[in-house]
């Protein structure tokens, strides 16, 4: 049975193409993820672990859609070689059923785990340079916190004084709704 997965990190981004992919490859099942790939805690992810069964062949757009680490995706990519399960990764056009397709997982496995970490430490000298030059303000929840004593805000406000965009702002205070209403002084029924 042609078993596929996809996953995006955040549920801003679209999995059209993932989910395009799949389907255009015949899966007839299909499991998902809206959540980083750093760690195997995905329900989507141990969902298709506990699916799949011997002869299963498991489709992903791309190897980095299952994990981001070598060790996770090796670990996972090692537990369907015990359950007997092949492992297809479209973008890399790798098969775990050949020899070849076993050694260019490894290897492409640590080179997007290196581009990760490298991601990481440019992000990091990044904020250290921004904060020498006073221009680093954090994230939006220390931007409430500061403007909590205030209670004069608007999500407006907020954007422009953080550098970031209104829309991230609104869903960082879906997430935290309740204290966001406290913060600017709403009293929602719900609360």
């Amino acid at each position: 049975m042609k078993i596929g997965y996809y996953r995006c990190s955040t549920t801003d981004q679209n999995p059209a193409r993932q989910e395009q992919i799949l389907h255009d490859i015949g899966c007839e099942k299909v499991f998902s993820d809206m959540l980083s790939g750093k760690d195997r805690n995905r329900p989507g992810l141990q969902e298709m672990l506990g699916y799949v069964r011997e002869g299963d062949v498991l489709y992903v757009e791309s190897f980095s859609r299952l994990a981001r680490s070598t060790r996770d995706l090796l670990e996972i990519v090692d537990e369907l070689k015990q359950k007997k399960v092949t492992f297809v990764s479209q973008k890399e056009g790798i098969d775990t059923d050949t020899p070849q397709g076993q050694f260019m997982l490894t290897v492409f496995a640590a080179m997007a785990e290196l581009e990760r970490s490298q991601i990481r430490q440019r992000q990091a000298e990044g904020i250290a340079i921004a904060k020498r030059e006073g221009k680093y303000k954090g994230t939006v929840r220390r931007v409430i916190q500061e403007m909590e004593s205030r209670r004069n805000y608007t999500k407006i406000h907020v954007s422009k004084i953080n550098n970031q965009s209104l829309h991230f702002v609104q869903n960082h205070q879906n997430k935290r709704r309740k204290q966001t209403h406290y913060i600017i002084g709403i009293t929602p029924s719900w609360c």
